[in-house]
């Protein structure tokens, strides 16, 4: 349903307002807790995903590119605006032209996902939106079946999340894992799952000597403190990526996406 707009302040465009206000991000108290995708890529994901659609808006050339897409969807309202119109909107300038927003789909617990998975990411402390979007889009490229959240994670659905893992935090099953990290990689453990931390220090085993067949959990922490003593200690193997010259580490997408690629779940 194309619906034409001029006026900014329209309060049909409610979803799409001032999208930089804190209180508009999903993962703050008293946020709308909205999914927000941008650009066609990302929004025909959305629209494939299992992410209740609201409503959209872009301009005109957007919507004849997403036509296809929204045959089967005649009464979600898409409002046609200027991109001057769109910016007064949204507080930016948007050059993708098109935006979505969705209610939060609700995936089963953690163990639920484990017990049908082969391959698990387990994040712990990742606190970066494009770091949790690049692994994001890694895990849904190299067959990782869900990615558990453990403390300290920020919240994968944050528009930024979003984009960067273009849609693919949409495709992806994820779940926080319960308790304190030892305590969830318990629960990893109990589904079959063996642990393989990725960290950096000296006595990690090289990846190209690593056991990663079966069922694997990679577990990635966060940019510079890395992993946790407890993450470490209820790991069942810890991995290092060897480096050349004076570059200790990688940032932790690459370093998933490495690891991913190198496991072997044998189905």
């Amino acid at each position: 349903m194309l619906i034409p707009v001029t006026d900014p302040d329209d309060p049909r465009l409610a979803d799409f307002r001032d999208l930089k206000r804190a209180d508009r991000r999903p993962d703050r108290p008293g946020g709308q807790g909205l999914v927000i995708a941008e650009g066609t890529v990302v929004v025909r994901r959305m629209l494939a995903s299992a992410y209740p659609v609201r409503g959209m808006l872009g301009v005109a050339r957007r919507f004849e590119e997403l036509a296809d897409g929204l045959v089967d969807r005649p009464e979600l309202p898409c409002f046609v605006a200027s991109a001057e119109v769109m910016a007064e909107v949204v507080g930016f300038h948007l050059n993708r032209g098109v935006l979505a927003t969705a209610d939060r789909a609700l995936f089963p617990p953690a163990a639920e996902l484990l017990a049908r998975a082969r391959t698990v990411a387990v994040l712990e402390g990742v606190g970066d939106h494009e770091n949790l979007g690049s692994i994001f889009r890694n895990a849904a490229a190299l067959r990782v079946d869900a990615v558990l959240l453990a403390p300290g994670c920020a919240d994968p659905l944050y528009r930024r999340s979003v984009r960067v893992s273009m849609g693919n935090v949409l495709a992806v099953p994820f779940a926080p894992l319960p308790g304190p990290v030892g305590a969830g990689l318990e629960l990893v453990r109990a589904h079959g799952f063996r642990v393989v931390a990725m960290t950096p220090r000296a006595e990690a085993v090289p990846l190209r000597r690593a056991d990663l067949r079966g069922r694997v959990a990679v577990l990635l922490g966060s940019e510079g403190p890395g992993l946790t003593d407890e993450a470490l200690a209820a790991s069942d193997a810890w991995v290092r990526i060897p480096m050349s010259g004076t570059v200790d580490s990688l940032n932790v997408a690459t370093a998933g996406a490495i690891a991913f690629a190198s496991v072997d779940p044998g189905d």
